[in-house]
This record gives C-alpha cells, structure tokens and sequence, in this order.
C-alpha cells in the first residue's frame, strides 16, 4: 500500500512539473495579488506606503547596515547559545532563528519612525486649523487654508482633502470629521473637531476664548507625548542591557560548578529543557519590552 502511495505521489509531482510554466506563472501571480489585497485590507497603514515615506526621511537602513544587524545578531545568539550547550548544532540553530528577527526589529523600527512622523503632522495639522479659524471663522475655510499652505504632508495632507471634498459633497461636516477621527484616533483631534462641530452647528458666545484653551491644551498634550518618548528610551536602554545580562548569568553558573561539572550536566535532558526553556523567555521578554518602545507612539 505505501509502495502505491508513494507512486501516485510521484506521479502527480512528474505531473506537475511538467505542466506550462505560463500556468504556474499566472497562479502565482493571481496568489501574490490575493495576498496583498488581503494584507492591504488588514494592515493598520500600507507598508510600502510606510517604507516610501521611511526612505524619503533618510531613516532607512542600507543593505551593508541591515546585514551588519544580521551578523550582531546571528553572532550574539551563536555566542549565547555556544555557552549554554556547547553544542554546534544547535548553536546554528539559535544563529539562523536569530537572523530571521532582525527582518520583524525593523518592521517595528519603521512603525515607530513613522508614528512620530504622522504624530508630528497631526501636530500641524490641529495647531494650524486653530490659527486659520481665528481668521475665517469656517472650519471647512481653515482646512482649505492649511491644505493650501503647503506645511502638510501626506498622508495627512491626503486626508484633509478628502474632508473637504465630502464637506463640499455632503454640505456638512459630520461626516469629514468622522472620517478623520476614525483614520487619526488622537485625542486632541477628537476634542479639536468636537469643538468646531459645536461652535459650527450650536454657536459659542466666546469661541476665540475656547480655541486658545483648546491650544494650551494641545500644547500639553504633545508635551506629555514627547516626554513619554524620552522615557521609553531610557527604558529601552535599561531593560535591553537588563535582559542581555541575563543571558550570561549561565557563566556565573559555569564558574561555581566548575565547566566539567556543567557539561556533565547537559547529558541530562532535563537540563537542556530548562536552559531551552531560559532562553525563550528571556527573548520574549525582550521582544515584548521592543514592541512597547517601538508601538502606540503619539498616542496620548
């Protein structure tokens, strides 16, 4: 029976191979099309629209920079995993596992990168949108007035474009200020528009009084935001030295047993579970204390 098996098996790979390259070609397209449709309906912003804005702000890595972090790495995990087992194999093993993170550290880089960038455009965006009210007294007057000052860039600048079109289309707000609130959940937008949609549809006796306390309070805002990125990297400074220094408390082992004493101690597969297992943790730890440094940035 697994004689059979294995002929129908080869068979269909025979097959399968020989059929048209041109088929293959277009399945793989089709495949290739699929998936990004589906990454493009699930991601939080566009990644290539992420790394084209990445690129155009100089803080992308260049191929000799991102292979220099695969080599830190892989060598790092060589070094660590050599210690804990002494073992080649597996010393290789913890090394490729390691070049493969360097690809998911700089995906979480450029999402912080560029959450300080939209961040930093919001900040414009509310600030000026204030200053341009003061003059013309219609919301949809100042977007059109920040549109036209050339100081947003997209996505930002996009968007606003997009609120007033539907101002102009709907003949109200309501729906640009949705729109714009659902695409930037920032809380001093939120409460920005809130303000306007107020002053717009229900009028305010002293609407230049509400706007200033409206920019002190963006102003406090952003301070808390910009204080909270200096303490995430202080953070991120201490808990990355923190967690590698916990990698190498197996030497302080190795010291009071003696090295003999602890290669003894590998034959038992015990040990080996619970060193695998010391491991493991502490990298998620680490990753976990990266994700926090480099995510939610901006939101207050």
């Amino acid at each position: 029976m697994e004689l059979v098996l294995l002929f129908i098996i080869a068979i269909f790979a025979i097959a399968y191979r020989s059929s048209q390259n041109q088929t293959v070609a277009g399945t793989t397209k089709y495949i290739s099309k699929q998936a990004k449709d589906l990454y493009d309906r699930i991601a939080p912003f566009s990644y290539k629209q992420m790394r084209s804005k990445i690129k155009e702000l100089g803080e992308d890595y260049t191929p000799r920079e991102f292979a220099t972090q695969v080599a830190l790495f892989a060598g790092l995990a060589s070094v660590i995993s050599y210690l804990y087992f002494y073992n080649i194999v597996i010393t290789i093993c913890y090394a490729a596992v390691a070049a493969f993170a360097v690809p998911f550290i700089s995906y979480l880089r450029y999402k912080r990168i560029y959450s300080e960038y939209v961040f930093e455009q919001i900040q414009t965006y509310t600030t000026n949108v204030i200053m341009e009210f003061n003059t013309t007294q219609s919301f949809v007057k100042s977007l059109e007035g920040v549109r036209d000052s050339g100081i947003l860039e997209d996505p930002v600048l996009s968007d606003v474009k997009t609120m007033i079109d539907m101002s102009y289309t709907n003949g109200t707000i309501d729906q640009s200020i949705a729109y714009f609130d659902e695409r930037y959940p920032y809380y001093m937008v939120k409460n920005m528009h809130q303000l306007f949609y107020q002053i717009t549809k229900e009028g305010a006796r002293d609407s230049g009084e509400s706007l200033e306390n409206m920019s002190l309070d963006i102003d406090a805002l952003v301070e808390g935001v910009y204080r909270d990125r200096m303490d995430r990297a202080n953070f991120h400074t201490r808990f990355i030295t923190f967690g590698l220094a916990l990698f190498f408390l197996v030497m302080a082992m190795q010291f009071l047993l003696g090295k003999d004493s602890y290669i003894k101690l590998l034959d038992m597969w015990y040990v080996d579970i619970v060193l695998h297992g010391i491991i493991l943790i502490n990298c998620y730890f680490l990753f976990t204390g990266e994700k926090y440094y480099n995510e939610d940035v901006g939101v207050e």
